[in-house]
């Protein structure tokens, strides 16, 4: 058996920034939600496949509620990092920013918690690194992505 060796938060950290355009948004300038919901996903599985050295598919975004209206204009920063790992899921906490790129001015917008799974060469999950929890950020985000993940199995439909 390969033992695979545990590996730091940081080496898979991802931060993805897209301008919001006129195509992004609805009637009224604001960027529609599903727009965003697939740049967190996206954010989030690049961390995952940084973490995992494999191809990783979403099997589970918790809720997301949108804080502040994104418009038109807007550079949307997302920023992911792996916060828990089981046997071959990755769950990654993705933050969300709406930045004036002529300000600075920066605006937290929503944050979501997905997970994935790693795939092998056979197309099936496969074992990922477990995590080298260095901090005390580290700790309590695998901590509290433990709970969320036996929340998620216990009620799995």
């Amino acid at each position: 058996m390969t033992v695979i060796p545990k590996k730091s938060p940081t080496l898979s950290r991802v931060t993805l920034h897209h301008l919001m355009t006129p195509e992004h948004a609805n009637a009224l300038g604001n960027v529609h939600g599903g727009v965003i919901m697939r740049l967190v996903d996206e954010c989030g599985a690049i961390c995952a496949m940084r973490h995992a050295r494999r191809p990783c598919v979403t099997i589970a975004i918790d809720s997301m509620t949108f804080r502040e209206p994104v418009h038109v204009g807007a550079l949307l920063v997302c920023e992911a990092r792996v916060s828990y790992v089981g046997r071959t899921s990755i769950e990654t906490s993705v933050r969300v920013h709406s930045e004036n790129p002529v300000t600075g001015q920066t605006t937290h917008t929503n944050s979501a918690y997905v997970v994935y799974v790693a795939l092998g060469d056979n197309g099936r999950p496969t074992t990922v690194p477990e995590l080298e929890l260095e901090t005390e950020e580290d700790r309590e985000l695998f901590l509290a992505g433990r709970a969320r993940q036996e929340h998620r199995i216990a009620h799995a439909v």
